[in-house]
């Protein structure tokens, strides 16, 4: 049996969570939908006890490794200044939803939207609170649902990185051909079975890729085990129930403030989709482009991401006159 890397990542990720004052909770939920009411076990990261202190932000993942490795470079600073909450979304994680129905469907971006506001009004102290709301690619979508349906009363400024919310059928196939050819569908992409597939994942996410092509087959092949074969097809199914890029989806402007930031070097959702998406959010909407920076800026460029994510939920709380106070 060789070295397994990933415990030691994972074990990094869990103490900079801890050593940002976060601890791992988990809570039973109903959430209300359509088909009824559903219970829902979600598993999330916040600060001990009862009231909040500080202002609340929601941290909400994408697709790939747990929450942990996504917000690793983000808890420590932001916790200073807020109530951070890193949820696993439904089908990722410890996080789990159950039905009465057998053949109910994968929660959609709205749905998951639900679970998300569900848990912030089990939350002590937070049933009534304003929450600031964060979401990478596929947790765009949902920050973005959230941010519509709940509304400004509840939920407050919005940022949104690489996330294409004007995906499309064409999108998703010239996806395939720049990641070279012979994937049948996103989802192989994005859940790939071999080290191969996983390191093309990678290279097409990040900018900087020196460290990727020095990385062995055997953590890359550790990693299909461990991060892509683990609720595949549940994944998978969460993939094809995502609407947005359907007819059931349409892009609507937010009355609340949202930043909007990108990598130039996107391979997933290039570039030239963050001005489409700009111009279709709103009148309140700014966009920040990170240089030399792909898919995932919030682990290649960290410390402009954290400055760039504090400085304008303070100028948004300036302009609003808040009287919530904040600790640099």
């Amino acid at each position: 049996m060789g070295l397994s890397v990933l415990p030691l990542m994972d074990f990094i990720a869990r103490r900079a969570f801890v050593g940002a004052g976060l601890q791992p909770h988990t809570i039973s939920i109903a959430i209300p939908s359509d088909a009824g009411e559903q219970r829902a076990t979600i598993h999330y990261w916040a600060p001990p006890g009862t009231e909040p202190r500080l202002p609340a932000l929601l941290l909400i993942h994408g697709f790939g490794p747990m929450a942990t490795w996504q917000w690793r470079r983000q808890v420590g600073p932001l916790s200073r200044c807020f109530h951070v909450i890193v949820p696993d979304l439904l089908g990722f994680g410890a996080s789990s939803s159950s039905s009465s129905s057998p053949a109910a469907a994968a929660p959609s971006e709205t749905a998951q939207a639900a679970a998300l506001a569900a848990l912030l009004d089990a939350l002590p102290g937070l049933a009534l609170a304003r929450v600031a709301v964060v979401g990478t690619s596929y947790g765009g979508f949902v920050a973005y649902a959230l941010a519509r349906a709940a509304g400004p009363g509840r939920v407050g400024p919005v940022v949104i990185s690489n996330s294409d919310l004007l995906k499309t059928a064409d999108d998703d196939a010239a996806l395939l051909e720049r990641a070279g050819g012979g994937i049948a569908s996103t989802a192989d992409l994005l859940m790939p079975l071999d080290a191969r597939g996983a390191r093309r994942l990678m290279e097409l996410s990040f900018y900087r890729r020196h460290g990727i092509t020095l990385l062995p087959h055997f953590v890359l092949r550790q990693a299909v085990q461990q991060l892509f074969r683990d609720k595949r097809e549940e994944k998978i199914a969460l993939m094809k129930s995502v609407t947005v890029g359907t007819d059931e989806f349409k892009l609507t402007p937010l009355p609340q403030d949202v930043l909007l930031i990108w990598g130039d070097h996107d391979q997933i959702f290039p570039l030239e989709k963050a001005f489409a998406v700009k111009r279709c959010l709103g009148e309140n909407v700014r966009l920040e482009i990170f240089e030399k920076t792909g898919h995932v800026p919030q682990m290649e460029d960290p410390d402009r991401f954290n400055k760039l994510v504090l400085d304008f939920l303070f100028e948004i709380t300036k302009a609003s006159n808040s009287t919530a106070s904040y600790v640099l």
